[in-house]
């Protein structure tokens, strides 16, 4: 064994059923190790059933902005900073952090969490999408650490990437050089795979700032994540998949 241990993670779960049905193919395959769960999105219900069925590790994914045209969602409370005037989430992490009062997005991320745990699933950390959060009060009331480092309660990684943003055509060898680098340490590479269906498509305008997010970007990344020359280059290596319970 190289020493090195990988969480792979998947973002987004539970936000559509493209994205469900990405995350579910990639943990068959043997490549994802735990999938964060976006708790107020439409596909909250379908993404719970998946991950009992699945027995795919889970965290919140601490969600207070919406940021699609035609896929829009509101908070699971009543806080009035949590919305914009149509009643769903903030579209832009400008305008949450500008609008949102702390105790009220505190409150929303222990009710998200709240939810998850009444759909039969233990999470064993707390994230954010696409940023604004109270992360403080949420890991305080919960006890569950922060993935990224921005608190006292965050776990330690010696490394953290994302490939999402990539080039497609970049990705995979991008991701077989980083698998076989590692020597030691604990390393942590985020994904946000999803198939590629006309709801993906749908989400939002082509002319959107966020479109790549849509599906060029998750659809791209399932693929790699399928792709067999992964799990094999992770044995090939001596890399141990992991979760955050084991940090």
């Amino acid at each position: 064994m190289s020493g090195a241990r990988l969480i792979l993670q998947a973002d987004d779960f539970g936000m559509c059923d493209a994205v469900n049905d990405g995350i579910v193919a990639a943990f068959r395959a043997g490549t994802l190790t735990q999938a964060s769960v976006m708790v107020p999105c439409p596909g909250f219900e379908g993404a719970a059933a998946l991950a009992r069925e699945h027995a795919i590790p889970v965290g919140v994914h601490g969600t207070l902005t919406c940021e699609w045209d035609f896929l829009r969602w509101g908070p699971l409370t009543d806080g009035a900073s949590l919305t914009e005037t149509d009643g769903t989430q903030h579209r832009t992490v400008e305008g949450a952090v500008e609008a949102l009062d702390s105790g009220e997005a505190g409150a929303e991320l222990i009710a998200q969490h709240t939810r998850l745990g009444a759909a039969g699933l233990t999470p064993v950390y707390i994230d954010c999408h696409m940023g604004p959060t109270s992360r403080d009060a949420a890991c305080r009331e919960t006890g569950l650490p922060f993935l990224y480092p921005m608190i006292d309660a965050s776990l330690h990684f010696d490394s953290i990437a994302m490939i999402s943003p990539l080039p497609a055509a970049e990705k995979k060898p991008w991701l077989l050089d980083r698998i076989a680098g590692f020597r030691s340490g604990t390393h942590l590479i985020v994904t946000h795979p999803a198939v590629d269906t006309p709801e993906l498509r749908e989400i939002t305008r082509r002319d959107n700032e966020n479109y790549e997010w849509a599906e060029p970007n998750r659809t791209s990344d399932l693929a790699v994540l399928l792709d067999p020359q992964v799990p094999r280059a992770i044995e090939a290596a001596g890399v141990e998949l992991i979760t955050a319970a084991d940090v």
